[in-house]
């Protein structure tokens, strides 16, 4: 009896202790997946950042070109002024006319590099707006909204088109129309792409989903992912970045807002080598006192 007695909690001790065992075994598995998200998130982030970054230099650089081309045309004026003041006064000599004469020239060279640079970005932003639109059959037109602003291109995707129901997986529906804008991207490989994701402002509870700005950055990466795999965009091309609900388009306050404001973004720009080359081939001459 006392045997049994020294048994029993021996083997309700054993029993603790295997149990003990698989919980804690549970939990590092749980916790090294956790510490992973965290991490892939933190690099998204990053990612997102450095493109953002690039995107308003872009945008800067557009603005710049077109400051740059009203600077030059006004430039041009003066230098037309010049020369007809030169032309209208005795006192001048054929030597400032004909110097007056090669600066409007040039002049007149680089704006119209700068005209046909511009026009270019712009055709080509129009050209991709409509054969993507024209792709579209008449149920994905209303998940998809294109837009050109500022020489960006921007494909807003609806989230419950994109992914399955309160999650970031991709959906199988959205294999059609991602197959699209894939040929779109690859048709026009002289274009970087953001991805963005963005989402309303309720509050996720799902496991190993800490808040909103987990899962726009994992819808974003879905995508990108699907992009990069299931349709061989260069992922070199690519960026993922998750903006949460902070970059609302709609009010939060109606179901209809928070249906605009949960949508991914593909986010198609220039590269900024043709601008930079063109902004740094102004002309310094400056129109002639007199």
């Amino acid at each position: 009896m006392m045997k049994l007695r020294i048994i029993f909690p021996m083997l309700f001790v054993a029993v603790i202790a295997v149990s003990s065992c698989v919980s804690t075994g549970k939990y590092k598995d749980l916790q090294a997946r956790y510490d992973k998200l965290d991490s892939n998130t933190r690099e998204m982030k990053g990612k997102y950042l450095l493109t953002e970054r690039n995107l308003a230099i872009a945008t800067d650089r557009v603005k710049s070109l077109d400051d740059q081309l009203a600077s030059e045309r006004a430039n041009n004026k003066q230098l037309q002024n010049a020369l007809d003041k030169c032309l209208t006064s005795s006192g001048q000599g054929n030597l400032n006319i004909s110097k007056l004469v090669d600066e409007i020239n040039r002049s007149n060279r680089y704006i119209q590099e700068l005209v046909n640079a511009k026009n270019k970005s712009d055709s080509l932003n129009m050209v991709l707006t409509n054969n993507l639109t024209r792709s579209l059959n008449a149920q994905e037109a209303q998940d998809v909204d294109v837009k050109v602003l500022k020489g960006v291109v921007y494909i807003s995707l609806a989230d419950n088109m994109l992914y399955k129901s309160g999650s970031y997986e991709i959906s199988d529906k959205a294999g059609a129309t991602l197959s699209k804008i894939a040929k779109i991207i690859k048709d026009y490989n002289n274009y970087d792409v953001l991805i963005e994701g963005n989402t309303d402002n309720v509050p996720i509870s799902q496991k190993n989903i800490r808040n909103n700005w987990d899962l726009s950055a994992l819808r974003a990466s879905s995508v990108v992912m699907a992009l990069q795999t299931n349709y061989q965009v260069d992922p070199k091309r690519l960026t993922a970045g998750g903006r949460g609900e902070y970059n609302p388009i709609a009010d939060n306050n109606t179901p209809n807002g928070k249906a605009q404001n949960r949508r991914t973004q593909i986010i198609i720009t220039p590269k900024l080598d043709q601008f930079m080359d063109l902004i740094g081939k102004a002309p310094e001459n400056q129109p002639a006192k007199q």
